[in-house]
């Protein structure tokens, strides 16, 4: 149902008890005015007939006949005059006011009263009978009874005239803001809606404008989130891809510098040192010398590089043993630190997984060995359910307030080659002192 339509409703209802109540009103008016006057009137009369039949009581019927034909119709009462034998000698005329016309019978039953009858006997044996008629007065009030419906309902159908009006002109907009929230609904948001005349049409509208608008900038908001998450991801992929290639360059580095250059520098520290025993010139014996010293230390250095490049040992010996040798090497290099290694790998680990775990102690330990001063430092690596964690705890100074300033590009490119893993990459201060970094890595996803 329509509100139009449930308001005019409810507006007839209230019409109808408030018309059901006036009748009810109405009628109850009637009947007691309709009583009032048959008391007074019937009182009047009775007392009247009683001195008339007292003065003609011995005249016989004849007189009193002619008395009460003079006398005519008494307002409100039937008058019956009965010879001896029972004959009507007279009876009150018809009533001359509102001739013709009497109350539905329905009306007459709901507001008659009980009516009372006086007989009168005289000494000859006639009978004068009083008998109250308040057709008149009922009549009466059913036509104030029509008068009133006919002008309230005058007056009803006018309101409701006025009434259904201004509801509908109230609710004119209401098609408009339904047709407002169905362009929202299919995705129209820059539809808006005009001032309207009323407050709340007014109230609506402007609210419905500022969810409009609201919604508008959500949605816009929220595309351009997907847009900047859309290029974030392909920033990232780009990211991996970009790091996929470094290292394998790096590996081709690292094999071109173990295979080729490291043969080469070989070659020339076994050339210096056969120059250096076989000539006699002393000079040129110094100078052969140097040259096999200086290879030496570019082959050390060398060595020192590729690890850092690529650790060739992962594919030839597996993570165990390169982790292994990763801190044998740190160890002669730092021997007053103690360095511990807890490992119980998996024999499956995938490449990528490899790498990154390699990665994640190799730059713990130089962070740690380099910068914070420590006693000890223990390497952690070990399954936990489906989740590979690597952890490098140290005992030293700890990190500085601004550490997370920009910069680190280790620490944030290690921190991206997690995430493309689908793990965890945690670092900070360790109590009671020291840092702790570690890292999980879901194998399952991998």
């Amino acid at each position: 149902m329509k509100l139009r339509t449930h308001l005019n409703l409810i507006l007839a209802g209230l019409s109808a008890v408030l018309i059901g109540t006036l009748v009810a009103v109405e009628i109850d008016s009637t009947r007691r005015s309709v009583r009032e006057e048959i008391a007074a009137a019937n009182i009047v009369a009775s007392q009247l007939l009683q001195r008339i039949a007292i003065i003609y009581a011995r005249s016989g019927p004849e007189p009193l006949r002619f008395f009460l034909e003079q006398l005519g119709r008494v307002r409100a009462n039937e008058i019956t005059l009965r010879a001896p034998d029972g004959q009507v000698v007279y009876r009150s005329p018809p009533p001359v006011y509102k001739a013709g016309r009497e109350a539905p019978a329905w009306f007459a039953t709901l507001t008659v009263p009980d009516m009372a009858q006086q007989t009168f006997k005289l000494d000859d044996g006639s009978q004068l009978t009083l008998e109250a008629n308040p057709s008149r007065s009922i009549l009466d009030g059913w036509d104030d009874l029509v008068r009133l419906l006919t002008m309230g309902g005058g007056a009803l159908l006018a309101i409701h005239a006025f009434a259904f009006w201004s509801v509908g002109r109230a609710l004119r907009p209401f098609p408009d803001i339904a047709q407002g929230l169905q362009s929202v609904e299919r995705g129209d948001l820059g539809v808006r809606l005009p001032s309207y005349a009323g407050d709340e049409a007014r109230a609506i509208g402007a609210a419905f404008n500022r969810m409009a608008e609201a919604v508008q900038e959500k949605v816009a908001a929220e595309r351009a989130a997907r847009e900047a998450e859309a290029r974030l991801e392909e920033r990232r992929e780009l990211g991996r891809v970009v790091d996929q290639r470094i290292e394998e360059e790096r590996r081709l580095i690292a094999h071109e510098l173990h295979d080729e250059f490291g043969q080469s520098v070989t070659a020339i520290r076994s050339l210096a040192v056969a120059i250096s025993g076989q000539v006699t010139d002393a000079r040129t014996a110094d100078a052969a010398k140097l040259i096999s010293t200086e290879a030496a230390r570019l082959y050390d250095a060398m060595h020192g590089l590729i690890p850092r490049l690529a650790p060739l040992s992962l594919d030839s010996l597996g993570l165990a043993e390169t982790l292994d040798t990763l801190i044998r090497d740190w160890q002669r290099r730092y021997p007053s630190v103690r360095l511990t290694l807890e490992h119980a790998l998996p024999d499956d680990l995938g490449p990528s997984v490899a790498l990154t775990v390699y990665r994640v102690v190799q730059e713990g330990l130089i962070n740690a060995l380099r910068h914070a001063q420590p006693a000890s430092v223990i390497v952690r690596v070990q399954m936990e359910g489906e989740r590979l964690s690597v952890t490098v705890e140290d005992d030293g100074v700890g990190l500085p307030a601004d550490w997370s300033r920009p910069g680190h590009f280790g620490l944030r490119g290690l921190r991206e080659r997690v995430l493309n893993l689908g793990g965890v990459f945690t670092i900070g201060n360790h109590p009671p002192r020291g840092v702790r970094m570690a890292a999980e890595i879901p194998l399952v996803a991998t």
